[in-house]
């Protein structure tokens, strides 16, 4: 699952905020493989928001939700 595009240009990095958020997601899907429990994909979406809010460069989660 790509989430932000693998780019070797220090101008297009992702904030900080982003890559981790990337990351935990990328490490979710990894462990649960298509074997998605309520609370697996509850993780997901919170992680996914919060990847939202990071690549809007707004801290405001509830308005990236």
């Amino acid at each position: 699952m790509a989430l932000l595009p693998d780019s070797s240009s220090s101008a297009a990095r992702p904030a900080p905020a982003a890559e981790l958020a990337n990351e935990a997601i990328r490490a979710l899907v990894d462990a649960t493989g298509t074997d998605w429990s309520e609370a697996s994909a509850a993780t997901y979406e919170v992680l996914l928001i919060e990847w939202a809010a990071a690549t809007r460069g707004d801290p405001d989660i509830i308005e990236a939700a």
